[in-house]
C-alpha cells in the first residue's frame, strides 16, 4: 500500500482554502496550492469534520500534553468527504463516491505494521498531530490528497456525519477487541463524552449483559441511557480527599456504590468483568481498579493526567490486567457495518452530533462550542461537526 502523498504544488496545482493554527487560539483561513492526486491517491473534498479533544488542546494551548506545535498546522482528523479526483493507478473508487478518511499513515515496514498493529508504528504520521515533523496537516481544508488505501467507501445509507464518527468509533472498536469480552460480560465505562458513549455502545453491541456508564455530569449520563448507549448510569460525586489515602478511600466508596446498581430485580452489578476508563482522571482510574473483579481488565483509553497515584497492589494481587488502548487498527469496515444498522434497542449514533457549524469561516465558533459542556441554551455539547463545502471558483 502506498502511503506517500503528492507534493503540495506542481504546475497543475489548484488553490484551496485551509484553516491554519499559528498559535494558541490563533486560527487563520489561508490559501494553499494542492497538486492533482498522485498515482495511488484520491483527492477528497472534505465535507464533515468532527472536532476532537486533541484538536481542542492544540487550539487552546498550541500543544497537546508534551507534544508542542512547531510550525503552522491545520487541525481536524475525524473526517468524511466526496471524491473529486482519482489517481491513475487507483482501482475501486470513482468521482462522487462518499468516503471516510483513516488519517494515520504508518510506515507499513516495521514489525508492528507487519503484525497488523500499525496504530503503534513508531513512524506513524497522523493528520493534525504535531508529533511527527514536518507535521501531517489535518483535514480542515477544502480538499486533501490522501492514499486510496486509507480511504473507506461509505454506503448510501451512511451519512457523512456518521462517516466522520467512524474515526472515534474506531477507538471504541479497538478497545472492545482488546477487552476480549465474553458473552454476557458486565461492563463499566468511566466518561460519557463522545468516546465513552461509543465505547459503551460497542460493549452493548458486543453482547455485554449490563453496561453502566459513569460521569460527573448527570446530563451526559441521562443522555447515554436515554439514547441506548448504555443500560444503566451513575453520576460520580464530586468528592476529593486531602491526602492520597483519602482519595483512595473515596475511590473505593465510588466502586461500591456502582456495584450496588440494580441489574434486573434484586440482582446487583457487583464487581464488573471490565472497566473502560475514558477520562484519564486519577480518581476514575483508581475507582476502576477497585470496581473490577479478580481476573478482570481495566482498559486505559483516556489521555488525561500522565503520572498518577494508583492502588497497584489492588490490581496485582487480584490479577486485574491494565490494558493500554491507543487509537485503532483495522476498524473501519466494522465501524461502517455498526453504523449501518438500526434497531429498537440499538444506539442512535446520529444523536452524538449535537452542534454543527457551516463553512471554514465558522471554525473558531465551532472550537469555542466544543470547549463547552452545555451551550447558552443549556443543551448538552457532545460532538461538534463542521460542515464544509469549497467555494465555487
Amino acid at each position: 500500500m502506498a502511503t506517500t502523498q503528492t507534493s503540495d504544488a506542481t504546475p497543475n496545482s489548484r488553490q484551496i482554502r485551509a484553516s491554519v493554527l499559528h498559535g494558541a487560539k490563533d486560527l487563520r483561513i489561508e490559501t494553499r496550492k494542492l497538486s492533482p492526486p498522485g498515482p495511488n491517491d484520491l483527492q477528497v473534498s472534505i465535507r464533515a469534520t468532527g472536532l476532537c479533544g486533541s484538536d481542542l488542546h492544540y487550539y487552546r494551548h498550541y500543544r497537546n500534553g508534551d507534544i508542542i506545535v512547531r510550525e503552522p498546522m491545520s487541525l481536524g482528523h475525524e473526517s468524511a468527504g466526496v471524491v473529486v479526483d482519482v489517481g491513475p493507478e487507483v482501482k475501486g473508487f470513482k468521482v462522487g463516491d462518499k468516503v471516510a478518511l483513516e488519517v494515520g499513515l504508518p510506515c507499513e515496514q516495521c514489525e508492528r505494521c507487519k503484525e497488523g498493529r500499525y496504530n503503534i508504528c513508531k513512524q506513524m504520521k497522523f493528520r493534525s498531530s504535531a508529533k511527527a515533523f514536518p507535521h501531517a496537516q489535518g483535514t480542515l481544508q477544502d480538499r486533501i490528497n490522501h492514499p486510496a488505501a486509507w480511504c473507506h467507501k461509505l454506503p448510501e445509507n451512511v451519512s457523512l456525519d456518521l462517516g466522520a464518527i467512524l474515526e472515534p468509533l474506531g477507538v471504541a472498536i479497538h478497545a472492545s477487541r482488546r477487552a476480549q469480552l465474553a458473552a454476557g460480560a458486565t461492563v463499566l465505562v468511566f466518561g460519557a463524552g463522545a468516546v465513552g458513549l461509543l465505547v459503551a455502545a460497542m460493549a452493548k453491541i458486543s453482547g455485554a449483559s449490563i453496561v453502566v456508564i459513569a460521569d460527573i455530569d448527570a446530563g451526559r449520563v441521562n443522555f447515554a441511557v436515554k439514547n441506548k448507549f448504555a443500560h444503566r448510569g451513575f453520576t460520580v460525586p464530586l468528592k476529593r480527599g486531602n491526602t492520597i489515602e483519602e482519595d483512595l478511600e473515596i475511590a473505593k466508596e465510588t466502586s461500591v456504590d456502582i456495584g450496588r446498581i440494580k441489574k434486573e430485580g434484586d440482582d446487583v452489578v457487583g464487581e464488573v468483568d471490565a472497566v473502560f476508563e475514558c477520562t484519564g482522571v486519577p480518581s476514575c482510574l483508581q475507582a476502576s481498579i477497585y470496581a473490577t473483579r479478580p481476573g478482570g481488565k481495566v482498559l486505559l483509553i483516556g489521555m488525561g493526567t500522565p503520572i498518577q497515584n494508583l492502588p497497584i497492589s489492588a490490581a496485582a494481587l487480584r490479577e486485574v490486567d491494565l490494558v493500554g488502548v491507543f487509537r485503532y487498527a483495522n476498524t473501519y469496515p466494522t465501524g461502517i457495518e455498526v453504523v449501518s444498522k438500526k434497531g429498537p434497542d440499538y444506539p442512535d449514533f446520529s444523536k452524538l452530533v449535537t452542534h454543527r457549524f457551516k463553512g471554514l469561516e465558522s471554525v473558531i465558533e465551532a472550537f469555542e462550542m466544543a470547549a463547552k459542556t452545555k451551550d447558552d441554551n443549556g443543551k448538552l455539547v457532545i460532538k461538534v461537526v463542521l460542515d464544509t463545502e469549497e467555494l465555487s471558483s
